[in-house]
């Protein structure tokens, strides 16, 4: 039996981590920064890492907003969100992920890409 995504991230306790770097990089990003201004960090770092814990295929299902709704008022662009992408990627690399589950969890992020980004440049 071949593990999942989840297993070969390291679990609960490594994507969790791996939250909390991205998000240390999204905040220092003026480009991005703005949409977390008035956000609870915590509670946003417990969202993604229950949402990034769920599609790649762990035992945790994601109850947050439906990602539509959760994204409609904030005016993302694509530029915005591959620069959030980026980050994700760079914090992956930096818990030495492998290029393959790399690719893995931004392929699965990316299929959200229509609902939440809502703006043009």
């Amino acid at each position: 039996m071949s593990e999942t995504l989840y297993e070969r991230l390291g679990g609960q306790d490594a994507i969790e981590a791996v939250v909390d770097e991205f998000y240390d990089r999204v905040v220092a990003d003026d480009q991005v920064a703005h949409y977390f201004d008035d956000v609870d960090m915590q509670r946003q770092r417990a969202h993604q890492t229950q949402f990034i814990s769920a599609v790649a295929g762990g035992p945790v299902e994601y109850t947050g907003a439906d990602m539509e709704a959760a994204h409609d008022d904030l005016g993302i662009t694509k530029s915005d969100f591959d620069a959030i992408a980026t980050h994700l990627e760079a914090a992956l690399e930096q818990f030495d992920v492998d290029v393959d589950d790399r690719e893995a969890v931004l392929t699965a992020i990316s299929e959200y890409e229509d609902a939440i980004v809502t703006a043009t440049a």
